[in-house]
């Protein structure tokens, strides 16, 4: 028996988030006397895959083709199903991203299998198997009971410490049965540059309409330079047009996860915060003393943001 973790690549290369993956799963292995199977689709080094196998992963599975460098969700949950039928799992994990919420449905599905979503910590019992989950956008905890056999989970970023459980590497290669033809061809990639990627970000620098113009942004971008962040925004702002859309952090834009999050002149509606919420430490800063935003903050400032966030900077280049 094997707890399956689907370990996803980004050009060749694994990201902290898939070795999380794998410490989770090496957690709940310890619990339940199981081992821990890392699958890769797609090419990657095996200098890259060995990585795997400091963070628990007992065996890894390899799947290499051009075509599959390219998510299809068909083709993917076909190879996913099948490793998982190889090698007995009756657990399949995968992270609460964009490709592990459209996975994780099709394989719930093919494997016959119960669900659960966006999971933080570890089983409260593996039989019967219950384990926590935040909902109604963090207001809330329910307790999910999976009674089916297979299980397919999604843990949601950031949300387990990264920790070494080194394993001798055991890398295989994996060939599916089933006809990988994907229907999905990419002509194309334009990727962005000079930016850290807001959902991979550990520390993020954001603001809202307490900024009262766009001709106020340059505090924040040079805050984030200095910290080596993502710069993010809340709703209204990139709806105005103040800050491109694909900075904004809630509950309709990017659901993010970082190690600290500054939140400049955001007031803190419950669409904002269900998207920020899961932020390690927030720092919030806000002239209103009763703005929602202090009710989750770790840290909160009430005052002038242009005073403030000039104090911060300062205070950052002399530390």
């Amino acid at each position: 028996m094997a707890i399956l973790v689907y370990t996803e690549n980004w050009d060749g290369k694994f990201k902290k988030l898939s070795f999380e993956l794998l410490s989770y799963a090496s957690k709940i292995a310890e619990m339940s006397g199981e081992s821990v199977t890392a699958l890769s689709i797609g090419q990657v080094a095996e200098s890259e895959l060995a990585q795997l196998a400091e963070y628990g992963a007992k065996k890894i599975l390899k799947v290499e083709s051009e075509e599959l460098d390219v998510l299809d969700n068909r083709v993917y949950t076909k190879i996913i199903s099948e490793a998982a039928s190889k090698e007995g799992a009756a657990i399949v994990l995968l992270a609460h991203n964009n490709v592990g919420k459209a996975l994780a449905p099709r394989l719930a599905v093919r494997m016959n299998a119960g669900i659960g979503t966006g999971l933080s910590g570890l089983p409260d019992s593996l039989n019967p198997f219950t384990i926590g989950k935040k909902v109604f956008s963090g207001k809330a905890s329910a307790d999910l009971e999976i009674k089916s056999k297979a299980k397919v989970l999604t843990l949601a970023q950031n949300s387990i410490e990264v920790y070494g459980t080194k394993m001798d590497v055991n890398i295989e290669t994996f060939s599916p049965e089933a006809q990988l033809l994907s229907f999905t061809k990419r002509k194309s990639i334009e990727k962005q540059t000079g930016k850290i990627i807001l959902t991979d970000a550990e520390i993020v620098v954001s603001a809202g309409r307490g900024l009262k113009s766009p001709d106020n942004w340059g505090p924040v971008e040079e805050l984030a330079d200095l910290l080596g962040a993502a710069t993010a925004c809340s709703r209204p702002v990139s709806d105005e047009g103040w800050r491109p859309h694909g900075e904004h952090a809630g509950q309709t834009g990017k659901i993010i996860a970082p190690n600290l999050y500054f939140a400049f002149g955001i007031s803190g509606a419950i669409q904002h915060l269900a998207g920020v919420s899961a932020s390690k430490c927030i720092v919030a800063v806000n002239t209103d003393p009763d703005a929602p935003i202090f009710e989750a903050a770790d840290y909160g400032i009430v005052g002038d943001i242009q005073k403030v966030l000039p104090d911060i900077i300062t205070a950052i280049k002399e530390a």
